[in-house]
């Protein structure tokens, strides 16, 4: 099955294959998508340091492109043409972002204004699941999610997928998801013969990683974040983030911090962060069933649980510790908790705090921050619609007089 949407816009003739960063096109779109409000040609001209003719011209192609959009002018103090505010277009352009998880796996879609425009997602316990069917559900729902976009005359730039464990980056195959049971999958492969995703397959990430990136973009501002952001579900992942940038690792398999030990007493058997502060072991210290929402551990918190207020805050501790290892490695000054031990971050950011300033080296001339995630609900799905779109803000050429 091709779509409208899944068609790629074709590189308009005379385009080389190059990389854009530094052109007009791309620092005139990358600017305008970065800024919180609507920016008028000439304070891009003065931030981007192109001439006010350059930018004018790459502005109307961006526009025509539908990569970004003028909205009504403003009066501008002074005798002359009022200013036409630029923004990001609004449903011209989607990004998918897709992921399989241990309980859960889904579909995103986002515009360059960052706005949701489809979702989908069905909650399960995957683990010990065949790789081929889960992939084959996930791969309908993306197609449903396509072929929706389509009839709204939205194009797909491309899709990623978010997975937990290792994904070579290099080579694509998933060589290892512990609490899926799955290893060495060939998913680039699998998803080829999909009527849909065939045509748009996708760019492979690790669920921490691509959850970093929606971290970072939801805290951009006049600096650029660099933290260390740790994922706490049934496992345990983090993203390393310096001045906006992910840090993957050689071959894409940096932070699998739930597989530190920390506990060598208790050896493989039970001795990582994962096994002893993972949302399963959580669960199971405060007497719920593993596989229960975190609400409902949250909830006996609140209630004053004796058993859960214990295992909560033996878990702080041991996590303390744990990011204060990391932190002593990687050198960042702040520390953000999401997932589940976001949803328990006022049960376990000041023992955190106490620990890293304990025991991270550098602490007492940049003490080291404890911050709530505030990249949203599934970040990793919308981190990987932002890899997407992030390749049409590199290369918006191709966009650039390709049919619309």
């Amino acid at each position: 099955m091709t779509t409208r949407a899944t068609q790629r816009p074709r590189r308009p003739a005379g385009t080389r294959a190059r990389s854009t960063r530094g052109t007009p096109l791309t620092l005139v779109l990358a600017h305008v998508l970065a800024s919180p409000d609507p920016v008028a040609r000439a304070q891009v001209a003065a931030a981007t340091g192109l001439s006010a003719a350059t930018v004018s011209v790459a502005t109307d192609q961006l526009v025509t492109a539908g990569l970004l959009r003028e909205l009504d002018p403003v009066p501008v103090g002074r005798a002359g043409r009022p200013a036409a505010p630029l923004a990001p277009a609004r449903g011209t352009v989607a990004g998918i972002g897709m992921e399989v998880n241990v309980d859960y796996l889904g579909v995103r879609a986002m515009d360059l204004a960052g706005r949701v425009l489809r979702e989908r997602v069905v909650y399960g316990d995957l683990r010990g699941r065949a790789p081929g069917p889960v992939l084959d559900q996930l791969a309908d729902l993306a197609g449903q999610v396509v072929i929706a976009l389509d009839t709204e005359d939205v194009r797909v730039a491309g899709t990623a997928l978010a997975l937990p464990g290792l994904v070579d980056r290099v080579t694509g195959p998933l060589r290892l998801a512990p609490n899926l049971g799955w290893r060495d999958v060939d998913v680039l492969g699998h998803l080829a013969g999909h009527p849909v995703l065939g045509d748009l397959q996708p760019r492979l990430g690790n669920e921490a990683n691509l959850a970093a990136r929606a971290e970072a973009n939801a805290r951009r501002g006049a600096e650029l974040p660099s933290f260390l952001y740790v994922s706490g579900e049934v496992g345990i992942g983090a993203g390393v983030v310096v001045d906006g940038v992910i840090a993957p690792g050689r071959h894409g398999w940096s932070g699998e911090i739930g597989q530190m030990v920390v506990r060598v007493d208790l050896g493989t058997d039970g001795g990582t962060l994962e096994q002893l502060v993972g949302q399963d072991a959580l669960l199971r210290g405060a007497g719920l069933a593993p596989g229960r929402p975190v609400g409902d551990l949250v909830a006996a918190l609140a209630a004053g649980e004796p058993r859960a207020t214990s295992t909560v805050g033996e878990a702080a501790r041991v996590l303390g510790y744990a990011l204060a290892s990391a932190v002593n490695v990687v050198d960042v000054d702040e520390v953000v908790l999401g997932g589940s031990f976001g949803a328990l971050f006022d049960h376990l950011h000041a023992q955190v705090e106490e620990r890293l300033a304990e025991s991270v080296l550098f602490a007492p001339w940049a003490p080291v921050r404890v911050s709530r995630a505030r990249g949203g609900d599934l970040p990793a799905m919308t981190g990987g619609a932002l890899a997407v779109l992030a390749q049409v803000i590199a290369h918006p050429e191709v966009w650039v007089g390709a049919p619309g």
